[in-house]
């Protein structure tokens, strides 16, 4: 007897799937197009409310709204996937569907309840928005962190003040990443990280660095309260960056891109340094400052 469809689940991004029994152990042949229970949704029009839902996911106000970001690509849908992060709909292209990696990444979503749709390469080139679109990309819950939670604060961390460019703000975390810190702090009004440039640029690290989002008035309470160093860089600096015995636990805060460290945020800091200028160029941008301060304070900690 033939097996009824499955309802058409692709119609409600935002329902929670309902909890099933436990799946019996699966069978090693390949599974046919037509076994609802392996297959994949098949998309094909542009009009589906699906894909029009994870294209909106571009838009500031429905990421806010949903609470969703979209990730492009198999290799930051695989770090994603790695690190446990709630996955909600997965998307992939036909004609990479038998890729070993692929489907992977197909079976652990489906294994977590995540929707499942197989599409043409036309309905990815609208959900990203451009040419040439990565192959697989999903839609995944946001995690920003609580300051009140970091009650024992280790390693060095990162506080950025106003950042307003998504690119530089990934470019921080996955600096943050690659040094082995611990984590950054938004402060004040700052860009999405979950914009898709930024998730772009952190290269996957935005899926192994926590983030934290506060005021400078909770900072400052946290700061008394946890007895943490905070150190600011800014161009009135008079020790150099090189000069300071930097303890293995602090925090680095860094101004936006436009006017550096407020005095509200200097007033905060226990310490400011400068990096030294030899040339014509006055400031450094904000990411490759960031960047050259985070190797000089874990230089010690850090081995080829």
């Amino acid at each position: 007897m033939t097996r009824p469809p499955p309802r058409d689940a692709s119609r409600d991004l935002y329902r929670r799937p309902k909890s099933r029994p436990a799946a019996p152990p699966q069978s090693t042949a390949k599974p046919t197009p037509a076994d609802p229970d392996t297959a994949a949704k098949v998309v094909t029009s542009l009009a589906n409310p699906v894909v029009k839902e994870l294209r909106a996911l571009h838009l500031k106000k429905e990421r806010a709204e949903s609470g969703l970001f979209l990730a492009e690509g198999l290799k930051l849908v695989t770090d994603a996937l790695e690190e446990s992060w709630p996955i909600r709909t997965l998307v992939h292209a036909s004609r990479v569907k038998d890729q070993p990696l692929v489907k992977r990444a197909v079976a652990t979503a489906r294994a977590r309840g995540a929707l499942v749709l197989e599409v043409s390469d036309e309905v990815l080139t609208k959900i990203c928005r451009r040419d040439n679109p990565q192959m697989v990309v999903a839609a995944f819950e946001q995690r920003l962190r609580r300051l009140a939670d970091l009650t024992t604060p280790t390693g060095v961390w990162v506080a950025l003040e106003g950042i307003k460019d998504p690119g530089n703000l990934g470019t921080v975390v996955r600096t943050v990443d690659s040094v082995g810190a611990s984590g950054v702090i938004l402060l004040g009004d700052v860009t999405d990280p979950f914009a898709l440039e930024a998730v772009r640029a952190t290269m996957g690290s935005l899926f192994h660095v926590p983030l934290i989002a506060a005021t400078l008035d909770e900072f400052a309470a946290w700061k008394r309260a946890r007895g943490i160093p905070v150190w600011g860089t800014h161009l009135r600096g008079a020790v150099d960056y090189r000069s300071v015995d930097w303890p293995e636990t602090c925090v680095l805060m860094m101004g936006n891109e436009q006017s550096g460290l407020s005095d509200a945020h200097v007033e905060a800091c226990d310490g400011i340094v400068k990096i030294p200028m030899a040339g014509k160029a006055d400031s450094l941008n904000l990411a490759v400052a960031t960047a050259v301060m985070l190797y000089e304070i874990r230089r010690a900690r850090l081995t080829v």
